[in-house]
């Protein structure tokens, strides 16, 4: 039995409905899957009644981008109750407000170099207006400016080329504080992508409230998931994993399986779950 609890849908920067997470997941044969939006919970309605009555378990969740020291983490936030749905949106609506500044400084500053993009059109074709690089990129891709949503963050989109400006974000004690408050699991996702082991061993030994950490990811090579596993179990935290699924955004990623060989055990949900009655 496995899950994945790390996917997104259209309500951020996936192409899939929530509706479309849920059948895909029990297509793939996962007893569990979790939709995880960035800084977003507006998909977790449609994602609930589209597992009514089917047979999988569904956890609510949301993917927090945090500050740490200069460094951006991501932090989801798994099993968020219902009733704090509103709640997430109100904590997150500066920090929106501030990606949506800084998504139309990016789009400026491109429109200055040459490329030609609407941010209204880009932002029109969201189902809740928010927008991110993703979004910008698959804009850029129809235009023939760039070959793929990779090619623009490895080029034009990333921080180096000048043109993105960091929106400031939350700090992750402050987003691991929230999470907690409203009764939902905090745990750190793919932590490799964006600390060396030296620097994750640093941020765990002062993350206070942290539940668990991203062992088993799409990307990571056996050696990276034992890393990780060790690492997890010397700070006492449990293991979570997923796929990372964005649909046609990361072609190369499958739902429950990420690049074909990725497996997260259903216990890591069922421990999860138990953190979360606590």
């Amino acid at each position: 039995m496995f899950c994945d609890l790390h996917t997104h849908s259209f309500f951020s920067d996936g192409t899939c409905t929530p509706e479309e997470i849920v059948d895909g997941a029990i297509e793939a044969g996962l007893s569990a899957v979790a939709l995880t939006d960035h800084n977003t919970v507006d998909g977790l309605r449609d994602f609930i009644a589209a597992a009514r009555g089917k047979d999988i378990e569904i956890v609510p969740g949301a993917e927090f981008s945090v500050d740490y020291q200069g460094t951006e983490l991501h932090i989801l936030g798994l099993f968020i109750p219902p009733e704090a749905f509103g709640r997430v949106s109100e904590r997150m609506e500066s920090v929106n407000r501030r990606k949506e500044a800084s998504n139309i400084a990016l789009i400026d500053s491109l429109n200055r170099a040459g490329y030609c993009l609407d941010y209204e059109e880009i932002k029109g074709l969201t189902p809740n207006g928010k927008v991110n690089r993703a979004h910008i990129a698959t804009a850029m891709v129809k235009k023939g400016y760039i070959g793929s949503v990779k090619e623009g963050f490895d080029t034009l989109l990333s921080k180096s080329a000048g043109h993105y400006q960091e929106p400031a974000r939350l700090t992750a004690a402050e987003i691991i504080a929230f999470i907690k408050s409203i009764g939902a699991v905090p745990v750190l996702a793919h932590p490799f992508l964006n600390l060396s082991e030296q620097a994750l061993v640093g941020f765990l030994s002062t993350a206070k409230g942290l539940c668990g950490i991203e062992c088993y990811y799409a990307t990571y090579d056996g050696e990276t998931t034992k890393k990780s596993l060790r690492i997890a179990e010397q700070f006492n935290l449990l293991c979570s994993g997923g796929s990372d699924f964005h649909g046609t955004t990361k072609p190369d990623i499958g739902l429950g399986i990420g690049k074909g060989t990725l497996r997260v055990p259903y216990a890591c949900y069922l421990a999860l779950r138990e953190r979360a009655k606590i």
